[in-house]
């Protein structure tokens, strides 16, 4: 049997699902929270550059978030959400299916889903994700400065996250990965006092639970510190998709400054949307869509009182 209908259905129980959460429970909407607790930033030790958060365990940060939600009278239920269905006029706005086959109605949804990183297949890479195999240069890079560094060089974005690696220390590395670089880009590494290799990676260098180097296939080693790996977002945003709604032609969801999607009444806000936004960023993502959704609501309730 549904439940009573929520105000907002937040789908996603990170940082902008929570921030929108809390705004509108503030707002003394009835808001109800499904999180499936696989956040993206779980096996970082630490979250960084969140402004009086800096420093704190992710886990902390969204405990923290959920007792804030829940002390306005917001709702947060640990579930995953297999589906979103649009309102058919027998039931009011939308219509959410959990994997327990609860049925959750709700008059506006949020979906701060986030995703996922595709890492390459490179031997032993995984095991170190987030210890010593970095993606962020502004969340992890600090904490490894001055030290030997690299970059592989797998993903288009690689270049850029070179440049901005090479602030932190004088010895680094760009992992061509076999592809060798145009002059313009060799040019732009070399003028940030950046070494470039050529050769394919074939592996890590582990030894007393330290990352030590890469291992070319070739069997050369390049000793390091730490590897900064730029990753292969994928959305998980197969709910917007079920919604209809709309993508630009890079693939990613439509949506305006405040998250609304191209279906009325349907927000997205988070890396779902934005596979650059940092924590912060998710927060103040939410914040914005959470005022929209409010404002939303009371224009749709002046409409019917006007009637």
């Amino acid at each position: 049997m549904a439940e009573e209908v929520e105000d907002v259905l937040v789908i996603g129980g990170g940082a902008g699902g929570l921030n929108a959460a809390l705004v509108l429970a503030r707002a003394r909407r009835r808001v109800l929270v499904i999180d499936s607790g696989t956040p993206r930033n779980a096996p970082a030790p630490l979250v960084h550059g969140f402004v009086s958060r800096d420093g704190t365990p992710p886990a902390e940060l969204l405990a923290a978030g959920r007792a804030e939600v829940e002390r306005y009278g917001g709702r947060v239920r640990t579930g995953e959400v297999r589906a979103v269905r649009r309102g058919d006029g027998r039931m009011i706005g939308f219509e959410a299916e959990l994997a327990d086959r609860t049925l959750v109605r709700a008059r506006r949804v949020i979906v701060a889903t986030g995703l996922r990183d595709g890492l390459p297949d490179l031997p032993g890479l995984r095991e170190r994700w987030a210890r010593d195999v970095l993606h962020c240069p502004y969340c992890h890079g600090w904490e490894v400065r001055d030290r030997p560094l690299g970059v592989l060089g797998w993903q288009p974005g690689a270049v850029h996250q070179a440049l901005l690696v090479r602030q932190l220390s004088d010895d680094v590395t760009y992992f061509a990965d076999g592809s060798e670089p145009d002059d313009a880009t060799r040019a732009r590494l070399t003028a940030r006092g950046v070494r470039i290799v050529g050769g394919k990676a074939g592996g890590l260098v582990v030894e007393d639970d330290e990352l030590r180097g890469v291992r070319l296939a070739d069997g050369t080693v390049v000793a390091l510190s730490a590897l900064f790996v730029p990753t292969r977002p994928v959305p998980r945003d197969a709910l917007l998709d079920g919604l209809g709604c709309v993508r630009e032609d890079d693939g990613r969801i439509r949506v305006d400054a405040s998250g609304l999607t191209g279906v009325p009444g349907v927000w997205a806000v988070g890396n779902v949307v934005d596979s650059g936004a940092h924590v912060v960023v998710a927060a103040a993502a939410g914040a914005k869509a959470a005022l929209a959704v409010n404002m939303d609501m009371i224009e749709k309730e002046l409409r019917e009182y006007a009637r």
